[in-house]
């Protein structure tokens, strides 16, 4: 199993429909991988045109537990008075994004629009996304260590009260 870094590149988006009756709406994107989450900063009063430019970054393994090696992208409105605002989501598959970058090193999809669809399926807007996933080189674990306990020329001889006061002894080991 390979083990990487999956970074996500928050450009833009535009055409958003508005949810907010007064003022502009105050858009971020909740990013989903499998079980990780992360979440972009908000546009505040950039409506539906926000600018990000973010990378968020995702713990890869491939091919790991299931099936599905999607973005889940949910762009959202955030409100001061009431719960959130859902304005659209976007899905990017990287399932050959993942194979490429096992095979060398890395591998990245360069920022492009996807179209964004709403709860019923209907367009309402894009929303600009760049994706490189890169392979973390393998770590083998050889079987020593160093440094611990174990390795310390020190050692805790005895612990006793002597006149209600706790002390410690240490001894050097040859």
């Amino acid at each position: 199993m390979a083990v990487g870094i999956l970074e996500v590149q928050l450009v833009n988006a535009k055409g958003l429909r508005d949810t907010d009756f007064f003022g502009d709406m105050d858009p971020y994107v909740i990013v989903q991988y499998k079980s990780q989450e992360r979440k972009s900063g908000v546009a505040r009063g950039q409506g539906g045109h926000p600018v990000w430019n973010e990378r968020l970054t995702f713990k890869v393994e491939y091919p790991g537990q299931g099936s599905e090696y999607k973005l889940s992208l949910n762009i959202m409105d955030k409100d001061t008075f009431s719960s959130d605002d859902f304005i659209g989501g976007a899905k990017i598959y990287v399932k050959d994004l993942l194979t490429s970058g096992v095979q060398n090193g890395t591998a990245e999809l360069h920022p492009s629009k996807y179209r964004v669809v709403d709860a019923s399926q209907s367009y309402v807007g894009e929303i600009e996304v760049g994706v490189t996933f890169t392979l973390k080189e393998e770590q083998i674990y050889d079987g020593e260590e160093y440094g611990g306990w174990n390795e310390s020329s020190f050692r805790i001889c005895c612990c006793f009260v002597w006149d209600e006061l706790p002390v410690l002894a240490m001894a050097f080991v040859a």
